[in-house]
């Protein structure tokens, strides 16, 4: 028998005040994978600041006549400084606009929103933080878990640069190859053979499963697997662009059966194999 029962209606979305501004996460990529803060806030917005891994197809969703400011910045072409982002943010909110900066993933999550909100704070303008779904979050559309308590109960999650774009100094290498299971790189691409030589340099085994997820959750879509001792070659000769997120640990194994593209045939194969392969190593 068919519920008749009439869908609930959303509860009431909060207003973006003028001379405010909403600092909000586009999430990986993938327009369905918004939050109903995120569209509504593209709905209303007089002025949408936003970053380069913001999709047309999100911006398509700003209310007609909203300005669309450019605020970018990729690794080794010209960008956006983010001193002047921020100073823009001020400005755009003391004018009077209801001011949206959307920025890929979550904003918080290695997206410098910390520094904006910051500014806006200490220039006394009201503003809201709305979190997004990060470009972690994308392991999933690419069959590969984020945790699998087979695998690993924890993860690391690295940015591959520091403000220079050279590979972080500040981390201890040691610990994080040998005392994380699965590690998730953002923005490593460009780095990757720095990385994978400090992980190998202390102790992590060169045979260690690797994956690497080019535009995750889009239409553009690619995945490719490789050992760490070979990961940024493979890159490289699989023309791997970014933004691109960089999987290390045995969790990657699990893709075999998880991946969305491969028949149901190919998957449940590869599902029973992992399940003999954890039962003998139970013993």
């Amino acid at each position: 028998m068919e519920d008749a029962r009439a869908p609930a209606a959303l509860p009431p979305l909060p207003a973006i005040e003028p001379g405010s501004v909403w600092l909000v996460g586009a999430g990986p990529g993938d327009p369905g994978l918004l939050t109903l803060h995120a569209a509504n806030a593209l709905g209303l917005a007089d002025c949408v600041v936003y970053d380069a891994l913001v999709s047309p197809e999100i911006l398509a969703l700003a209310r007609p006549g909203a300005a669309l400011e450019y605020a970018g910045k990729r690794g080794g072409k010209p960008s956006a400084h983010q001193p002047d982002i921020c100073d823009r943010l001020v400005r755009r909110a003391r004018q009077g606009l209801r001011v949206l900066r959307l920025k890929g993933g979550d904003p918080f999550v290695f997206g410098r929103g910390g520094e904006e909100a910051l500014t806006l704070a200490a220039a006394g303008i009201p503003f809201r933080l709305v979190p997004g779904v990060t470009a972690a979050g994308g392991l999933a559309a690419a069959g590969i878990p984020m945790t699998h308590r087979t695998t690993n109960s924890a993860v690391t999650l690295l940015t591959g640069h520091d403000a220079s774009g050279a590979v972080p100094d500040d981390l201890d290498w040691q610990a994080i190859a040998r005392g994380a299971p699965v590690l998730v790189f953002y923005m490593a691409l460009r780095q990757l053979d720095a990385i994978a030589a400090r992980l190998a340099r202390h102790g992590l085994p060169g045979e260690t499963p690797v994956a690497l997820i080019s535009q995750a959750t889009t239409g553009a879509q690619r995945v490719v697997e490789a050992r760490l001792a070979e990961a940024a070659a493979t890159a490289e000769s699989a023309g791997i662009e970014a933004p691109c997120l960089v999987v290390v640990g045995d969790v990657v194994r699990l893709r075999r059966a998880l991946d969305p593209g491969a028949s149901l045939e190919a998957r449940a194969e590869a599902a029973r194999a992992l399940a003999r392969h954890w039962q003998r190593a139970a013993g």
